[in-house]
């Protein structure tokens, strides 16, 4: 199901989105329905980053080089 929604963007937003718009050749609602695409899919992956967290943590997995050993292992 689709569903139409009002956004209200600041003037100088608006025109920078207009910008990317011409630039790129596509529509207005393709470059918004990406932009949601891709903050939902940031917010979930730090939600679980978050919750994964303590449990890295609880093994001695600090960083992202402690995460390449784990892997090696």
């Amino acid at each position: 199901m689709k569903q139409t929604i009002t956004v209200r963007l600041p003037k100088e937003l608006s025109k920078e989105l207009e910008k990317v718009v011409k630039y790129d050749h596509v529509p207005v609602s393709n470059v918004v329905r990406e932009s949601i695409r891709r903050y939902v899919a940031l917010r979930r992956f730090e939600q679980l980053r978050a919750k994964a967290i303590p449990y890295a943590e609880a093994r001695g997995i600090y960083t992202d080089e402690d995460v390449f050993k784990a892997l090696k292992s």
